[in-house]
């Protein structure tokens, strides 16, 4: 199993979490929520407003999102999701564990309690430079404040 934060539309009530609760491509289970122990820029882009965590450390806000234990299967449906490695990377990240509900085993336990844990995040360094000037969020959500709702694939 793998553990991966995710931060954008795979959340839970967003519009793509059907893929995270589908074990036909894979196993996901909730650990908890965290927070990028590093800022990174969260920026919304493009035409069908997609969340991109651009990685540029040091920059922009401490990302919230979810944890999630993944099997191999879903880490690969995950990834073709994602279109890794072209418009995401899947990279390692310290994510701070702000609330947990991981029981499966000491050694989760044990990296819980000590409030880091190491997720793969899919961030990307893949993005048209004008990005960096867009407004950076710490927290996303498909119909937040912003006014940029996020139009699933099967509508573009």
């Amino acid at each position: 199993m793998a553990r991966v934060f995710v931060y954008g539309t795979l959340k839970k009530g967003q519009p793509n979490y059907k893929h995270m609760i589908n074990t036909a491509k894979g196993l996901a289970k909730f650990q908890g929520r965290g927070r990028t122990v590093e800022k990174y820029p969260l920026v919304i882009a493009g035409k069908y407003n997609i969340p991109y965590m651009l990685n540029i450390p040091g920059t922009g806000h401490h990302v919230a999102g979810e944890i999630y234990s993944v099997d191999d299967q879903m880490l690969q449906f995950l990834d073709e999701f994602e279109g890794c490695p072209d418009m995401y990377q899947r990279t390692l990240m310290r994510i701070e564990v702000v609330e947990w509900e991981g029981k499966s085993g000491a050694g989760e336990t044990q990296a819980a309690a000590e409030g880091v844990v190491e997720c793969f995040v899919y961030s990307t360094t893949t993005y048209p430079p004008e990005w960096v000037g867009l407004p950076y969020y710490d927290s996303y959500d498909s119909s937040g404040q912003h006014g940029l709702s996020y139009v699933l694939r099967e509508s573009r």
